[in-house]
């Protein structure tokens, strides 16, 4: 890192690139002779960086705030905690895909969060690339549309969280879910109602099975055309439902869903598991349209 004293002769935009862009540190007394500069973009630069430093504060409380069970569970003598979530409940197509992952101890991440509230595709592939790369083990299940319209969608998602957890290379001592409980689990585990928002692990499964699932439907979208699901995943779109009604249904529909089953003429079932999951599908299919 250049002196004080060269990092002064810089321009400006050569100086927001490096502590604004590339967020180098900032050496002692830069900010202090910014604020000296009569130029006013000089004083823009150094209320800037400041501001990146409440939001890097903010952000490192955040994601500590995110550890909070899992650093009760160290606490307790547990070492390998699992994350377990799953994505593509709400869906008329494709299957459930869970996620399932043991993060190092005490790991941040920043921008991990409940997948649902990252609103952009590409920064969600990014977190998934890094918490591969990061975390001791991961792994994803799948429960495809015959078993979804066998045992209902309730049962699938449970199944693919069981196969996403038997598939890590590792095997956990303690496992979060997302507010579930998983059957044939050997480890205790624990359900927490919203815990992809705040558990660091179940976080980082959601957004594992969320990627995971959107490009497997990138593939499907490749072989079934003309219904979007590129676009929304097999969720319960305007778009989606209107080319259902024209084209009627292919393979990976899920014939156990109503409007599925409306659109071949059949009675509609499981209506009163959609009641009960509302809040989550709703959630689920706005994301999926970003």
């Amino acid at each position: 890192m250049p002196s004080l004293e060269e990092l002064l002769t810089k321009s400006i935009p050569e100086l927001k690139y490096l502590f604004l862009e590339r967020n180098r540190p900032v050496p002692k007394g830069l900010l202090e002779a910014l604020d000296a500069d009569p130029r006013h973009g000089a004083q823009y630069l150094a209320k800037r960086i400041r501001g990146r430093y409440r939001n890097n504060r903010s952000e490192g409380q955040r994601l500590h705030s995110l550890l909070r069970f899992e650093i009760e569970l160290w606490a307790q003598g547990y070492s390998l905690i699992a994350g377990v979530d799953e994505a593509g409940m709400a869906p008329l197509a494709g299957p459930v895909v869970a996620g399932a992952v043991i993060l190092p101890r005490n790991y941040k991440l920043r921008g991990l969060n409940d997948s649902k509230k990252i609103l952009d595709a590409t920064r969600r592939d990014e977190l998934a690339i890094q918490l591969k790369q990061d975390s001791l083990c991961w792994s994803v299940g799948f429960a495809h549309v015959e078993e979804i319209d066998r045992i209902n969608i309730y049962y699938a998602g449970l199944l693919a969280m069981q196969r996403a957890l038997q598939g890590l290379s590792c095997l956990p001592d303690f496992v979060l879910v997302d507010a579930r409980k998983i059957p044939n689990c050997i480890p205790p585990q624990r359900g927490i109602i919203h815990g992809d928002a705040l558990s660091a692990s179940i976080a980082a499964a959601s957004i594992i099975a969320k990627t995971t699932r959107d490009a497997h439907m990138l593939e499907l979208d490749a072989i079934y055309s003309g219904y979007g699901f590129a676009k929304h995943k097999g969720y319960p779109t305007p778009e989606h439902c209107q080319a259902l009604r024209d084209l009627g249904a292919v393979p990976i529909h899920r014939r156990s869903f109503a409007r599925v089953r409306q659109a071949l003429g059949l009675d509609p079932i499981q209506t009163e598991l959609f009641e009960s999951h509302e809040e989550e599908f709703a959630a689920e299919a706005a994301a999926a349209q970003i």
